[in-house]
């Protein structure tokens, strides 16, 4: 952005703004509607008096025909009457022109406000950089800068002082600024972008499942673990809504970050007939028919949903994946929407609601308010999606889901998944990993699964060639207690149990088991005395530090070798801790004086290298 984008010298007449792109066959020329109120009620003046004229003139629009009937004309406004040149000027304007009523708008309606050059348009210009900034201060803040600057400049000048511009002429200067380079300037390209581009339609739907929404959030709401009864964390919720009836055609609710996991989940749940309704919630009054293959599941840019695993799993099926536009979430408005439905509807009464906002809170603690248990609303959630959401008008008035949904289901039947799918399903889109074979079975998520099958594959089957023994595995997140393992010789998935002496993987959610597991970690790191430790650890290290000192003072004047074996011989070990020297009342009054030239070995070294310690 230059300097003089937005400045006092800057002459709309000497370097036009460049119109629009926008194709001229567009652009209609303004009516009278569209002028002020007072030049409305002079062009209608005006077109009074040519009127009367034209009926009651005699000749040509000349001055001598026109003088004389100005004292009987009568007086359309409160002010005199026009001259005869001004009536003359007003009719051959108004006769060029075919008889228009625009010609006969006041040149003045045209004018624009002609800035003149000012000592304080350089002060002006100081505070206007100081307000195009990405911390976006206020204008009454720039204009208190502005007058500061201006009052201390006057301080050095002794002729004619500055004068600055009154609060109200400065923050009109800075309204009329261009709005689409402000916002640039202070909230970014992209924000400006949204706010100023034109927004289209695009087609609709045509049929149920032909267009499938996904996405996640988290939901304002800390929930209490169901037995323990503490606080657990805000929820993600991924849901899925069909574009065509508006309907939520699956979801899924954990507290892991949006992952491929939780994609595969919110899938499972959308594809699948929802018989477990009201087997689980009975008190649930209507059916959620909502389920199938869809054609096209759209998603956002997220990691998640990047991948070859996600891609394959949804070919498998027989979907196509579209990435939306990258930060163009208006391109799948009715995920979005519903999002803020939830939040607005369903979570506004439940204690333990967070807020965005944190002036919004004020002495609400969430964590301390929660009294909700997980599986509560998890059965609420169930609820108002079924007997509330889908059963309910939109805000205009103009569709109810399920009714969408049912004739919808009537005009062209859902693709429903066949057995066979069905059976499949729980493999496709299980999450998939890689887990090395070995004694004791496969290892996976802190559990071991092993089966004489597995075991008997392991036997008659070679390791992979140019490869490590690992096998491809996949779980099933809602049901630990087996996983399936693709055997490449047989080409086919092999259902290993869990080693499970106790039952405690039977109808184990893989959320509930990193739950156990995160609570076990935090039980066990509450037992432990964590200052004690330190202190101890620090002692020891302290201690070596210091028998590093008082080794190496010691032993700076001397050199002497074979010190292991002598440890050896005399049994040093942590029952008899002392040291290899020799006492003093052992050798006392031994000790004769050698010869310098004496034969006898007297290396240490030597002396001691055949010495062998007993056991």
């Amino acid at each position: 952005m230059s300097d003089t984008s937005f400045g006092r010298f800057f002459d709309e007449f000497d370097n036009e703004v460049s119109e629009p792109l926008t194709p001229e066959d567009n652009l209609v020329q303004r009516d009278l509607e569209s002028y002020s109120e007072e030049i409305k009620k002079e062009v209608l003046i005006r077109l009074c008096y040519l009127k009367w004229f034209q009926k009651n003139l005699k000749g040509g629009w000349t001055d001598k025909n026109i003088t004389p009937l100005l004292n009987v004309a009568p007086k359309f406004n409160e002010v005199k009457r026009p001259c005869s040149r001004t009536i003359a000027r007003w009719w051959k304007l108004y006769k060029n022109s075919g008889f228009k009523l625009f010609s006969l708008i006041p040149k003045h309606a045209k004018k624009g406000n002609i800035n003149t050059k000012s000592s304080s348009d350089k002060f002006f210009e100081q505070a206007l950089n100081r307000y195009l900034v990405k911390e976006r201060p206020s204008i009454a803040k720039v204009y208190q800068y502005y007058s500061d600057v201006i009052r201390l400049e006057n301080e050095t000048l002794v002729g004619e002082k500055i004068k600055a511009l009154s609060y109200k002429g400065f923050y009109n200067r800075i309204k009329k600024l261009p709005k689409y380079d402000v916002m640039v300037a202070r909230h970014g390209k992209y924000l400006a972008d949204m706010e100023f581009q034109a927004i289209y339609g695009h087609h609709p739907p045509t049929r149920l499942l032909e267009r499938v929404e996904i996405d996640h959030t988290p939901l304002d709401l800390i929930l209490l673990d169901d037995e323990l009864l503490i606080p657990l964390g805000r929820p993600f919720l991924t849901l899925l809504i069909d574009s065509y009836s508006r309907c939520i055609v699956g979801f899924h609710l954990g507290f892991k970050e949006p992952s491929y996991f939780s994609v595969l989940k919110a899938l499972q749940n959308a594809i699948k007939p929802k018989y477990y309704i009201h087997e689980q919630f009975p008190d649930i009054e209507n059916e959620w028919p909502c389920h199938g293959k869809f054609e096209t599941l759209v998603t956002d840019n997220g990691a998640e949903f990047w991948g070859n695993s996600l891609e394959q799993s949804c070919s498998e099926i027989g979907m196509h994946i579209q990435f939306n536009q990258v930060r163009k979430p208006w391109l799948k408005p009715n995920v979005e929407r519903i999002f803020g439905t939830i939040n607005r509807e369903l979570l506004i009464d439940i204690p333990g609601k967070t807020f965005s906002n944190i002036l919004k809170r004020e002495e609400y603690n969430s964590a301390k308010d929660a009294i909700m248990r997980f599986s509560t609303f998890n059965h609420i959630l169930h609820q108002w999606i079924i007997d509330v959401y889908h059963q309910d008008k939109d805000a205009r008035s103009r569709y109810i889901p399920i009714n969408l949904w049912q004739t919808g289901s009537l005009q062209m039947p859902i693709v429903e998944p066949s057995t066979e799918d069905l059976a499949k399903l729980d493999v496709i889109l299980g999450i998939s990993e890689y887990r090395q074979h070995r004694r004791g079975g496969i290892y996976i998520y802190n559990l071991r699964y092993d089966s004489d099958e597995l075991s008997d594959y392991r036997k008659n089957h070679g390791e992979k060639s140019g490869k490590t023994n690992k096998y491809l595995v996949k779980t099933n997140p809602d049901n630990l207690s087996s996983i399936y393992v693709y055997l490449d010789k047989l080409s086919q998935y092999l259902t290993v149990p869990c080693v499970d002496p106790t039952g405690y993987t039977q109808n184990l959610s893989l959320l509930k088991h990193q739950i156990n597991l995160r609570l076990q970690r935090n039980f066990i790191d509450d037992c432990i005395d964590l200052v004690s430790l330190s202190r101890v650890r620090m002692a020891i290290h302290n201690r070596i530090e210091q028998e590093i000192k008082d080794v190496k003072k010691m032993t700076s004047n001397r050199t002497v070798r074979g010190g292991a074996a002598i440890a050896k011989h005399q049994g040093i070990s942590s029952d008899n801790s002392r040291s290899i020297a020799i006492e003093s009342k052992e050798v006392e009054g031994e000790i004769k004086p050698i010869a310098e030239k004496s034969s006898v070995e007297d290396d240490w070294n030597t002396l001691i290298t055949d010495l062998k310690p007993y056991s």
